[in-house]
């Protein structure tokens, strides 16, 4: 029977409930207060290995640090400062987890995720470590699929269209505020209303400019509350956008995230690598695609309750991005979202420096940590150590030294167990991952993008007929140049109506919009939290406005 079999049937190497260590050879037993903690992770069902328990100074190997499987879906964080091994978590935690059948979704911030494919290399620190943590460390690939947004780096292209992505998420990427927000959702209500399908960036350009011609200012007064000001400002925020090549992550083909669901024929759970390493320069813009991503999944996946094991873990690396400038309508959107998502079988796992970059609402849903070393150089520093240590359980460690004494690839760790309850808080050595510790040349990754069966379906984007040639067509088949025009129109009307709304601010009060004063009245509060107890489950797609891709 191998290691990872064994340990899943709560085999040789494990504690008793009873508390009792089976030891390794002639290993000494363990101190008591080890003893406590480590019958804390004695599991009886499968469960992943993260390390061994490390107390006064040394490391225990027969005490072994683990988290159960089905606990998996109870979300977790990684957290710890630059070059203490998160990383290196990331792909411990995948590699397990696709070994026990379950797929893997891994956004790829550094570029060196890509070896999780690649068997590893031994060398003298690999072995070391292995021998001080008890792992029987083989050199192994993993079932992978390599992805980048909009085909902007090696991978499949991943692509949304626009209606699919929603109002909120667009106004998020847009930096738009609350008003311009609320009057994009009535754009895109205008589009669905009429038909005017919004697959690409240039759709929504051209519906917008649209309702702010002569044509269609009857329309944009039907829309109730729409300025010319503020479409104009939209307008403007779109374009800035494409120029700065933005265009590519919005179209067709549509990316399907049931792709991140599926096993390799050996049953083992596809590790799904999403490159943004080429994007790292619009922080904004993939981390709210992740946040897409994972809304979709949320919208298209039906309800499984307590299963055995997840039907995907989801990792959101540099989660901060996703928080930084939030307004709280869209932090609220995603505290739901990771609460609901778990009955439907998802674990999240937020990935960054400090535990504070979570707001309080979605680090409380987090039932797995794994906290490695912090830095406490500076007063904010100290006050985040702070911080830090009063999300954990009551531990016998003093967490303040400890967590700024740990070293790299080691960490201070509960999860939840079998039962649900916080497992003691242990400090752990954490294992070496069995796959390459680095990228896979250039050349392989390529080979192994264009080999993939998903490649033929997503490679080659499609430009077919929506709202902007609609319009076209609508308006006297219009030319690009003549469309352009028309929106440089649109844009220099909404500049004019901005200077002459300034101007009679300076004479006079500033009025709040239709749309504030909707948004603002206490009906509509009244009617969204209706709404809200009414739809349940469906309160993410509705806060983010995502909708269904076409079948």
């Amino acid at each position: 029977m191998s290691e990872r079999e064994s340990r899943a049937k709560g085999g040789p190497g494990t504690v008793s409930s009873a508390g009792a260590a089976e030891t390794r050879g002639t290993a000494a037993a363990l101190p008591q207060e080890a003893l406590e903690i480590a019958a804390g992770y004695a599991f009886g069902g499968p469960a992943l290995d993260l390390g061994a328990l490390l107390w006064d100074g040394r490391c225990l190997p027969d005490a072994q640090v683990r988290v159960p499987l089905p606990m998996l879906n109870r979300h977790g964080l990684v957290a710890g400062a630059t070059g203490t091994g998160k990383t290196k978590t990331l792909q411990l935690i995948a590699e397990q987890l696709s070994a026990q059948g379950v797929p893997v979704f891994l956004a790829d911030i550094k570029g060196d995720l890509s070896g999780v494919a690649a068997p590893g290399q031994a060398n003298d620190k690999v072995r070391s470590r292995a021998a001080e943590v008890h792992q029987e460390w083989a050199a192994t690939g993993f079932p992978a699929e390599f992805y980048a947004l909009g085909g902007i780096g090696h991978g499949i292209p991943v692509r949304a269209t626009v209606t699919s992505f929603g109002p909120v998420l667009l106004s998020k990427v847009l930096r738009l505020n609350q008003t311009q927000e609320q009057s994009l959702g009535l754009i895109f209500h205008y589009a669905d209303t009429k038909g005017l399908e919004l697959v690409d960036l240039k759709d929504l350009r051209a519906v917008v400019a649209f309702l702010t011609s002569d044509e269609g200012k009857g329309e944009l007064r039907n829309i109730g509350g729409l300025s010319t000001a503020t479409a104009g400002v939209i307008l403007r925020s779109l374009t800035a956008f494409e120029a700065q090549g933005m265009a590519d992550f919005f179209g067709e083909p549509e990316f399907d995230t049931s792709e991140f669901l599926r096993t390799a024929p050996d049953g083992r759970g596809v590790v799904s690598v999403l490159e943004v390493a080429a994007v790292q320069d619009r922080p904004q813009l993939f981390s709210t695609f992740l946040m897409w991503l994972l809304a979709d999944l949320f919208h298209d996946l039906p309800e499984v309750g307590d299963a055995d094991k997840p039907k995907l873990v989801f990792f959101f690396d540099e989660a901060h991005l996703l928080f930084d400038d939030a307004s709280k309508a869209f932090l609220d959107s995603i505290a739901q979202t990771v609460r609901l998502i778990r009955s439907k079988g998802v674990g999240v796992f937020f990935v960054t420096q400090s535990p504070k970059d979570v707001p309080a609402d979605v680090l409380g849903q987090l039932g797995n940590r794994i906290q490695h070393a912090l830095r406490a150089f500076t007063p904010d520093d100290q006050k985040a150590l702070k911080a830090t240590v009063k999300t954990f359980p009551n531990s016998a460690y003093d967490l303040e030294e400890l967590l700024t004494g740990l070293g790299t690839g080691e960490a201070v760790v509960t999860v939840l167990s079998e039962k649900g309850a916080p497992t003691p808080v242990a400090a752990t050595r954490l294992r070496a991952p069995e796959s390459l510790m680095g990228p896979v040349e250039a050349g392989v990754l390529e080979r192994a993008v264009t080999a993939s069966a998903l490649y033929g379906r997503y490679a080659q984007a499609v430009d077919r007929e929506s709202a902007y040639e609609q319009l076209q067509t609508s308006r006297g088949a219009k030319g690009p140049d003549e469309m352009r025009e028309a929106t440089e129109a649109a844009e220099r009307r909404g500049r004019q109506q901005e200077r002459g709304e300034r101007g009679e601010r300076g004479e006079q009060k500033e009025q709040p919009s239709v749309v504030e004063q909707v948004v603002g009245s206490g009906m509509f509060k009244s009617l969204a939290r209706s709404l809200g107890s009414q739809i349940g489950r469906e309160i993410t797609r509705s806060v983010f406005g995502t909708a269904r891709r076409r079948r």
